[in-house]
């Protein structure tokens, strides 16, 4: 792809991205109220889809108000870091064999190195608001999202392996004849946990969780600013589930069907399942969480990279 067209199609993924994360906050709580059966939004427009705009709408008309007592700067600058990491994450997904911003010969690395500045996003909120159910929010946090940023690394290793190319395009291009998620599996299944818990999605909220603390790191947080850590999570929500497509299950491979039709038709059902996932799954307790992850997944992930060292070697010999 020419210059140009990156620069186009970047612009085009840009407002899609939003506009889709925007879309997902109502196709969501629709798809939650069907599965527990019980109405989800069914008042403004049909299906309840008008609830997307008095949602914008509130969001933007409240009083855009910092509190005294905070770090007005960083309270500020917090909300913005986590949208702009998440968007950058966007640009090395390759959505069909000419469509992505950029292919980077290290996309994978770069991917992961964007979700981990997201980090800095829930750490500087929490300590900016100057709050100590934010403070906990934050701690909590730091603590979850950098443990399962070990384990997300390590359970993409086997796709590296059998790939040879930290390259998105190449990784895509390897799965002609087989999908990772066949001899991938134990890796697909330790990155999508970790991805959840990564974007602190439910049921892994717990540095949000409003049981305990109130509403975690974002407490003191309302209007925009709000809206821009929402804004965040639904972003990785959709980032998560086109690196899953892309790196398990063939990206935009498939008969019939135009390449990006096939990407966006796969990343749907993904999406679909998270959402199934907060519906039927409850929130573990923190201590839970974090045990599982270095008691279960931390092995987990080592032993999916020594059989997939193991048979690559075999396969050489």
């Amino acid at each position: 792809m020419s210059d140009l067209g990156s620069m186009y199609f970047g612009l085009f993924l840009l407002l899609a991205t939003i506009g889709g994360a925007a879309v997902l906050t109502w196709f969501e709580r629709r798809l939650l109220g069907i599965w527990q059966d019980r109405y989800g939004p069914n008042r403004l427009g049909p299906f309840g889809i008008g609830q997307v705009a008095a949602d914008m709408i509130k969001l933007l008309t409240k009083d855009d108000w910092v509190p005294p007592f905070s770090d007005r700067v960083v309270f500020i600058f917090a909300p913005t870091t986590i949208v702009v990491a998440m968007m950058l994450g966007f640009a090395v997904v390759p959505f069909g064999p000419d469509l992505y911003v950029i292919d980077l010969n290290i996309g994978l690395l770069f991917f992961l190195g964007m979700t981990s500045l997201a980090v800095y996003s829930v750490l500087l909120a929490a300590l900016a608001s100057n709050n100590k159910y934010a403070l906990l929010g934050g701690l909590r946090s730091a603590a979850q999202m950098i443990s399962y940023e070990v384990f997300m690394g390590l359970s993409l290793m086997g796709v590296v392996m059998l790939t040879g190319s930290f390259s998105m395009r190449a990784i895509v291009e390897a799965q002609a004849d087989l999908w990772n998620f066949i001899p991938q599996f134990l890796g697909l299944f330790t990155f999508m946990i970790a991805g959840i818990a990564e974007s602190h999605r439910l049921p892994f909220d717990l540095p949000e969780a409003e049981h305990e603390l109130t509403a975690g790191f974002h407490t003191e947080y309302g209007g925009m600013k709000f809206a821009m850590f929402m804004l965040g999570e639904y972003l990785g929500l959709i980032l998560i589930s086109c690196m899953i497509v892309a790196l398990f299950f063939g990206g935009w491979l498939g008969p019939f069907l135009p390449p990006f039709v096939w990407f966006c038709l796969k990343t749907f059902v993904v999406i679909c399942f998270f959402i199934l996932l907060r519906a039927a799954i409850p929130r573990p307790r923190y201590d839970q969480l974090m045990t599982w992850g270095w008691k279960y997944m931390l092995p987990l992930t080592l032993l999916n990279v020594i059989l997939t060292g193991g048979i690559a070697l075999a396969m050489k010999a």
